[in-house]
């Protein structure tokens, strides 16, 4: 480790053969899908790359992976419930929308921050209750993409719901 911090890249490629397989094992125990763990082990390396300058010679660097590795794995913890509260909130407004015609204006006002392609897609996951891979053919783009264009859309969606207030919920649609 001393070695990588010093600019060897070739201990680099070293630690991430010797040390990729604990941390991949890491994730898969806690019931992460296969992808999941590959994407963030991936995630993870790119994270102690950054921060390889805060190791400290002399302390064991078994326990500094592992802990960049479980913060990492919190991150997207938390970001996978935030991302399915945010993707139920968009349903329930969505089945109000479909069954309140008037109700279509406050969505369109809601969603008007948001640039036409992510307009697009919102609409096409939630109003018209496509997939990822059929919204990703139908606007000739990956998933990948579509995944972030929602994720940037959710994310402009919760910053302008937290400036204009909290909205309330009832059956049928917003109060």
């Amino acid at each position: 480790m001393v070695r990588y911090q010093q600019g060897d890249f070739a201990a680099a490629t070293a630690l991430i053969d010797r040390i990729s397989p604990r941390l991949h094992r890491f994730f898969l125990a806690k019931s992460i899908s296969r992808a999941d763990a590959d994407d963030l082990l991936q995630e993870t390396w790119l994270r102690i790359h950054k921060v390889r300058h805060t190791y400290r010679p002399g302390e064991p660097a078994l326990p500094w992976f592992y802990a960049i590795a479980r913060h990492i794995r919190v991150d997207h913890y938390r970001k996978s419930i935030r991302a399915a509260t945010g993707e139920r909130e968009l349903e329930e407004m969505s089945k109000g929308v479909s069954s309140a015609p008037h109700q279509a204006s406050e969505l369109e006002a809601l969603l008007a921050p948001l640039s036409d392609a992510q307009r697009e897609v919102i609409a096409m996951l939630k109003v018209e209750g496509m997939s990822l891979e059929e919204v990703a053919r139908a606007t000739s783009s990956s998933v990948g993409s579509v995944k972030q264009k929602v994720h940037r859309a959710y994310k402009k969606l919760r910053e302008t719901i937290g400036v204009t207030g909290p909205r309330k919920w009832r059956s049928g649609g917003l109060a």
